[in-house]
C-alpha cells in the first residue's frame, strides 16, 4: 500500500511517498521525496510512483505469462482448445455462481453444461442461471466490439431473465447493501453518472494500463458501482475475462474457496478507497494460478 510519511528533521517536516513490497522473498521498500508539503497533485504522483512499482514487480511476470501461454496454446488442435475452454467454462461458472450462493455442485454442474443432465432436488433458480452464464461466457468470447453499458445490460438480461425478469437488464433504482461488507454501494440517483464515467474511464485508459491491471481495475469499479439489484459479482468477473481475453491473456477464475481473501480484498479496496489493494490481490492470484508458464 502506498502511503504518506512525514519526517521531522528539526522544526521542519519533510513528506515521501513510502511503499514496501516482496520480491523474490524479500521485502523491498520504494520511496519518493515529496517536499516540505504534499503536493496538490498528489493523486496523479501516486499513480505514477505505483506504476513504477508494477513495472519492477508485477508486469513482466505477468508478460511472460502471456508469452508461454500463446506458445503453448499455438500447439494445440481446434478439438483440444475447445475442450480446455470448455473446462475452464465449467468451473467458471461454477465458481461464480457458487460464490453467489448456489448450491450446484462442480459435478452437477459440469453434467449440467456438458451433458444436460438437470440436477435433482436443486433450487430451479440455480440451475437456469448456471445455463445462462454459461452462454454468457461464450457470447463474450465471441463479442468483436469493445465494452459498453449496452452490452453488459444485454448479459445481465440473458444471466437473470430466465429467473428475475423484474430486474433483468436494468439499472437499479433502489439503495442495496452488500451482507458482511463494511461499504455501501452509491445511492441509485448516482449509478447511471457513475457508468458513464466508467466507460469514459475505460475508453481513455484501455490502451494505457497493463490489461491484466485494467480487467482488475474494471471488475473493481463496476462492483463498486453496484448497478443492479442482483449479479453485479457476476457481471463484474464476465468484464474482468472480456479483457484478459481480448488482450491475448489467459483468463481468471475465482475459485470459491478463496472467496475470503477475495472479498477481504474488495471490501479494503472499497472502504478505504485504495484501488491496488485489489489490483496486487489479481496479480498475485493470477501469477499463482499460472506458475505453468512463468518458466
Amino acid at each position: 500500500m502506498v502511503e504518506i510519511r512525514g519526517r521531522q528533521r528539526g522544526n521542519t517536516v519533510y513528506y515521501y511517498l513510502e511503499h514496501a513490497f516482496r520480491i523474490n522473498g524479500k521485502v523491498t521498500k520504494k520511496e519518493l521525496y515529496l517536499g516540505k508539503k504534499v503536493p496538490s497533485n498528489i493523486d496523479v504522483i501516486k499513480l505514477k510512483f505505483l506504476k513504477e512499482i508494477y513495472d519492477q514487480k508485477w508486469y513482466s511476470q505477468l508478460d511472460k505469462i502471456k508469452k508461454n501461454y500463446k506458445k503453448d496454446i499455438s500447439k494445440a488442435t481446434k478439438s483440444e482448445l475447445e475442450k480446455e475452454l470448455e473446462v475452464f467454462m465449467i468451473k467458471f461458472t461454477y465458481d461464480t455462481q457458487k460464490i453467489e450462493g448456489s448450491t450446484l455442485t462442480l459435478r452437477e454442474t459440469a453434467n449440467l453444461l456438458q451433458h444436460n443432465i438437470t440436477p435433482s432436488n436443486k433450487p430451479t433458480r440455480d440451475v437456469k442461471e448456471a445455463e445462462a452464464h454459461s452462454k454468457i461466457f461464450y457470447q463474450m468470447l465471441d463479442y468483436k466490439k469493445d465494452l459498453g453499458l449496452q452490452v453488459i445490460l444485454s448479459w445481465h438480461y440473458e444471466l437473470l431473465n430466465g429467473t428475475r425478469p423484474d430486474i433483468a437488464g436494468k439499472i437499479r433504482t433502489r439503495q442495496v447493501w452488500i451482507s458482511g461488507s463494511k461499504f455501501v454501494p452509491p445511492a441509485p440517483v448516482e449509478v447511471y453518472v457513475l457508468l458513464k464515467e466508467l466507460f469514459g474511464w475505460y475508453d481513455r485508459n484501455k490502451g494505457k494500463i497493463h490489461p491484466v491491471e485494467l480487467a482488475s481495475l474494471m471488475h473493481l469499479k463496476f462492483v463498486t458501482i453496484h448497478p443492479f439489484i442482483d449479479g453485479n459479482g457476476r457481471m463484474s468477473r464476465v468484464l474482468m475475462n472480456f479483457i484478459l481475453h481480448k488482450h491475448g491473456f489467459p483468463m481468471l477464475n475465482i475459485p470459491y474457496k478463496n472467496r475470503t481473501g477475495y472479498y477481504n480484498a474488495l471490501e479494503r479496496a472499497q472502504v478505504k478507497k485504495i484501488d491496488s489493494v485489489f489490483v496486487t490481490w489479481v496479480f498475485r492470484n493470477y501469477i499463482k494460478n499460472y506458475k505453468r508458464y512463468q518458466t
